[in-house]
């Protein structure tokens, strides 16, 4: 019996070594690993917002005031007759001229108008083809290609088309920036959800998130990164299609929108109201770029871990 005792507690002893030791090798690892972490870490000092906004500010405003030089110095040794080159100074005028009339911001809104509609027109039917083309094989084989196709052809070779299929109106303008924007989501999305790891989508099956739920839960929210990006193209593509829709319909009942603007400075040939016209689509297009989709993506990544304030 003494002998029987003394041989377990040696057992026993020898197992509280043994977990003592995987605990210590347990702890060194850890160790190990929180040391590496902190050689890979930098710690940031939060700044104060006037100074963030003016490290982001400053860049772009250094930027802008090359190019207006450049292009000073190119209206003052006249690269140019001047009714073909306006200065700076005269499309200011052009736009504070506009902005007296009281007719800027209604064509501005008119513009944005349209695009906001059609954007969100593209972002449902892009979604719903994208999904479809990205886990159907079928369809994928099917109509993969011609996505990718429709994504290279220009707007503008629409405009055409949709004015023989429903004339001088607004939905010839919606239909070129459908055709436009359609292509560039879902092939976002279909890029998002190839790069999907196959472990989440198996999980998801096993907890019973298959059909519309485990699009819902695991399928878009995987795939948002890549969503993100596609949204951000269809916008691009929703804009500068809608721009060239409504640089070539022009109808008195269809209103006045950015695009009507520039071709009513061609046809008066004044270039300063052309020049106005670009300034004012370059600043839309780079506002709402910078206003809304940069701060979601920013969001989206960092939540992911894919973008680190350094």
């Amino acid at each position: 019996m003494a002998s029987t005792e003394t041989t377990s507690a040696a057992v026993r002893s020898g197992a509280d070594t043994a977990a003592d030791g995987t605990a210590a090798r347990a702890g060194d690892i850890a160790g190990l690993e929180a040391g590496l972490d902190a050689l890979e870490s930098r710690v940031v000092d939060r700044q104060p917002w006037l100074r963030t906004a003016a490290s982001k500010a400053f860049p772009p405003l250094i930027a802008i005031v090359i190019v207006v030089g450049l292009w000073q110095l190119a209206y003052h040794f006249e690269l140019k007759p001047h009714y073909l080159l306006p200065s700076p100074v005269d499309v200011a005028h052009s736009l504070q001229q506009k902005w007296l009339e009281g007719t800027l911001l209604g064509f501005v809104w008119t513009s944005v108008s349209r695009g906001a509609l059609g954007f969100v027109a593209s972002v449902g039917l892009g979604t719903v083809l994208g999904l479809v083309v990205a886990r159907v094989k079928v369809v994928r084989a099917a109509i993969g290609p011609i996505l990718s196709g429709l994504q290279s052809l220009p707007s503008v070779a629409w405009v055409p088309a949709a004015i023989i299929w429903f004339g001088l109106s607004d939905a010839t303008i919606y239909a070129v920036v459908l055709l436009g924007a359609v292509p560039s989501i879902a092939n976002g999305l279909v890029a998002g959800v190839d790069q999907i790891s196959p472990l989440y989508l198996r999980a998801g099956r096993t907890i019973g998130a298959t059909g519309l739920t485990g699009v819902r839960h695991v399928l878009l929210p995987a795939a948002l990164p890549g969503y993100i990006a596609g949204l951000k193209q269809g916008w691009a593509f929703s804009w500068r299609s809608l721009m060239a829709a409504e640089l070539i319909v022009n109808a008195p009942d269809l209103g006045t929108g950015l695009g009507q603007l520039l071709e009513q400075g061609r046809e008066f040939q004044d270039m300063s109201w052309v020049l106005a016209a670009i300034l004012l689509i370059l600043i839309v297009g780079i506002g709402i770029e910078l206003l809304i989709f940069a701060p979601i993506e920013r969001r989206v990544l960092r939540s992911r871990g894919l973008l680190v304030k350094s």
